[in-house]
């Protein structure tokens, strides 16, 4: 069983900063793609950002609303991902999912994970 575990969320004053983890655990062969997704209330699920390995090279894509804001990096230790937050605004508030394209060891396949969900509150 692969597990994704968020942390970091938490509540911040508009331009304050918060850093979110991930750390995706379980019989893991590979993980090509890891990204920060959010849900506020009564809204679709959102592509945040999102950072996929091409053969040794990593790159980095954002959402127009983020970008120049947030930035998404990959741990030292494998299969981890993180995004800084900074200059959040009150639009920003949104329960931030993790999301990983993971190959284990007993499949021939990559198919996605989703973490629990980390809350982030901006307040005015």
């Amino acid at each position: 069983q692969v597990q994704l575990v968020e942390s970091g969320g938490g509540s911040v004053q508009a331009g304050g900063s918060l850093r979110l983890s991930c750390v995706a655990s379980g019989r893991i062969l590979s993980s090509n793609s890891m990204g920060w997704y959010r849900q506020a209330p009564g809204k679709q699920r959102e592509m945040v950002a999102r950072i996929r390995r091409v053969g040794s090279t990593n790159y980095a894509n954002y959402a127009d609303s983020v970008s120049g804001r947030f930035s998404i990096s990959r741990g030292n230790v494998e299969n981890t991902v993180y995004l800084q937050m900074n200059s959040l605004k009150p639009e920003d508030t949104a329960v931030y999912y993790c999301n990983a394209n993971i190959r284990r060891y007993s499949s021939e396949t990559y198919d996605d994970y989703w973490g629990q969900g980390t809350q982030v509150t901006v307040s005015s």
